[in-house]
Formats: C-alpha cells, sequence, structure tokens
C-alpha cells in the first residue's frame, strides 16, 4: 500500500511537472506568435515608405499616388506627357503629399534605369514599386497589325521588366521590399477585341508570379493586382481600331456602368491594403472574381462565352488606324451616350484624364 501510495504520489507530481511545463511552452509559443504579430503589424506599417509609381499622372495611377500618400507615403510618378505629370504632381501636393514627378518613356530601358537611379537619389531608397502604366487597344482581329502587340508587350510587359530590374538590387541589399504589379482580369481570361491587352497581361502575370516565388527568401513581397473593369476615365485615352465609334461605344458603357466597373476610389483603396499586407494576389471587382474562379475551373466552359460575347461584339471594321476614345465620342456625337456615361465622365474629369468635351 505504501508503495502504491508513493508511485501515485511520484506520478502525480510528474503530471503536474509536466502540466506547468506544457503550460510554460504554451506561453513561451503565444508569446513568440505575439512578437511575431507585433512585427508583421509593424511592417504593414506604409508611413514614410518611399513609393514610386509608373503611369501616375492619370487615371488609377494618380489615385493611387493620392491613396498611397494618404497612408503617409514619399511619391514618386512618372509619365510621358509632362503637362499631364505636372497637373498631377500639383494635385498631389495640394493633398499634402511629397513627390516627384519625373518625364520617363518607359518602354525604353536607359530611361527607366535613370528613374530609379533619380528617385533613390531624391528620396535615398524605393520601398515599393507600382507597376501601373499601361495602355489599351480596343478592335477585331482583322484590324491587328502585328505592330499592336509589340507596342503592348513593350509599356505592360518589357517596361515592368526593366522596373522591376532595376530596383531590385537596392531591396535585396536591404532584405525588404514590395514590388506590386497592376495586371488585369485580361491576363487571366483573354478578352475578344483585346487580344494584343490580353497577351500582354498574361504574360505580366507570368512575370509577377514568377518573382513571388524567387525574390521571397530576399525579403521582398511581390503581389499580383488583377482588376475588372474600373472607373478611371481611361476610355477617353484608350485607341480604338475598326469602327473606331462601335468600339468606343461598348468599351467606354462597360467601363463606367456601376453593374460591370468599380470606382477607381475602390480599387485603389484594395490595392494599397493588399499591398500593406503583402498578399501575393488580389483579384478586384465580383465579376472578375466570377470570371477568374470559373476559368480556373472550367476553362472548357469560359471559351464558350467569350465566344459568344464575340458573336455579339461581331467583327466591326478591318481599319487599322488607331483613334482615341475622345475622337471616337466625338463621331457618335450622342447625347443619350452622355448621359450615360456620367459617371465615366466625372471620373475622367477628378483623374486628370483628357477634358471631356461638352
Amino acid at each position: 500500500m505504501r508503495t502504491s501510495s508513493a508511485l501515485l504520489m511520484a506520478a502525480g507530481i510528474a503530471g503536474g511537472a509536466v502540466a506547468v511545463a506544457s503550460a510554460a511552452a504554451a506561453l513561451k509559443s503565444w508569446g513568440a506568435v505575439a512578437r511575431r504579430a507585433r512585427k508583421i503589424a509593424a511592417s504593414a506599417s506604409l508611413d514614410g515608405q518611399v513609393v514610386l509609381i509608373t503611369g501616375g499622372s492619370r487615371g488609377l495611377g494618380l489615385q493611387l499616388a493620392r491613396e498611397f500618400a494618404a497612408h503617409g507615403c514619399r511619391i514618386a510618378i512618372c509619365a510621358r506627357n509632362a503637362a499631364q505629370l505636372e497637373a498631377a504632381r500639383a494635385d498631389l501636393e495640394r493633398r499634402g503629399a511629397a513627390v516627384l514627378a519625373i518625364r520617363c518613356d518607359l518602354t525604353e530601358r536607359a530611361q527607366v534605369e535613370q528613374l530609379v537611379g533619380r528617385v533613390t537619389e531624391h528620396f535615398g531608397r524605393i520601398d515599393i514599386l507600382v507597376n501601373n502604366a499601361g495602355s489599351i487597344a480596343v478592335g477585331p482581329m482583322e484590324s491587328v497589325r502585328v505592330e499592336d502587340f509589340e507596342q503592348a508587350m513593350a509599356i505592360m510587359f518589357w517596361a515592368p521588366v526593366y522596373a522591376s530590374l532595376a530596383v531590385i538590387p537596392q531591396m535585396r541589399a536591404r532584405r525588404s521590399g514590395r514590388i506590386v504589379n497592376i495586371t488585369s482580369i485580361g491576363g487571366k481570361i483573354s478578352v475578344p477585341h483585346l487580344v494584343p491587352y490580353s497577351c500582354a497581361k498574361f504574360a505580366a502575370v507570368a512575370l509577377s508570379e514568377g518573382m513571388r516565388t524567387e525574390l521571397a527568401r530576399d525579403g521582398i513581397s511581390v503581389t499580383t493586382i488583377v482588376p475588372g473593369l474600373m472607373r478611371t476615365g481611361s476610355h477617353l485615352n484608350a485607341e480604338f481600331k475598326g469602327n473606331h465609334a462601335r468600339e468606343y461605344l461598348w468599351f467606354s458603357l462597360s467601363a463606367a456602368s456601376p453593374l460591370t466597373a468599380i470606382s477607381a476610389e475602390r480599387a485603389a483603396r484594395d490595392i494599397v491594403q493588399a499591398t500593406r499586407w503583402g498578399l501575393p494576389e488580389r483579384v478586384l471587382s465580383v465579376p472578375a472574381n466570377l470570371a477568374a474562379r470559373l476559368h480556373g475551373l472550367l476553362p472548357e466552359l469560359t471559351i464558350p462565352v467569350m465566344t459568344l460575347v464575340n458573336q455579339y461584339l461581331l467583327p466591326s471594321g478591318s481599319d487599322p488606324s488607331r483613334r482615341k476614345g475622345r475622337e471616337a465620342e466625338r463621331e457618335l456625337d450622342s447625347r443619350l451616350l452622355r448621359v450615360v456615361n456620367t459617371l465615366g465622365r466625372s471620373a475622367a474629369q477628378d483623374l486628370n484624364q483628357t477634358p471631356v468635351t461638352a
């Protein structure tokens, strides 16, 4: 009996010791988790970060600059159009931002490298690169030429390659940095009448996903942004081929409708949040999310759907010449279109796009 009692007492003491040790280990583990959480929260703060936004003089790029500035970031923007660049700089400074505006042709590698050098010299470093610059040419395959593919790839694939390769060395040296690539749902599903655009965006998605997997070990976060349609006023500066007026009609209505497009403000907020937390990918808008998921699960279904969309659009001419959206709108001269496009016109005026004609 004494032996049994002694064994029971020893077992109880041992059990208690194990429980205490387990509790101590759990507390230590939770402490480590808490410290890790605080570290992540601290790194998620964007205050004081230097952000370089390509194509930052108008549209989504300008709204992103405003949003990053509201989070305490110092801003560098670039664009080709000097007048729009100056207007964007003044807009951001009125909002209290520290901003550097540099004219740059992103399709020229030497100019991109000089851009990165000037921003780094001015601010001391680049913490966040947002590859945002892009262009849209809308038209059926009958109107498409090899040059259309070359131009799309130059601005939406090669420009992000040049900019990323130029900033990666300094980010790698610091073992910190963020690269954000603005792609498109057109980089997940090839859209009729936007084939060169979709090809370039598919390449941009591959670039972004590949960089994330390889740069993570260097402390560099890469986020792929996949927007659907957005009300940025881009329909005025998009270029149209084939039947210019008809192509402009369907595109501008789709890009302005609240049923199909989200506001630039909402898109910018979502992009900045994804940047803060270093998300691997963020698809913007409900229609874009549904389309991306459906295509991922059932590509054999989405391709016939896109074929039906193309049947609705119909081939609308083989004219290979390009015409700006604002020119096509004047050709239509439709009061009804102007009324329906009220949201698009408002976005164009707010985001430094070419002024809408009365």
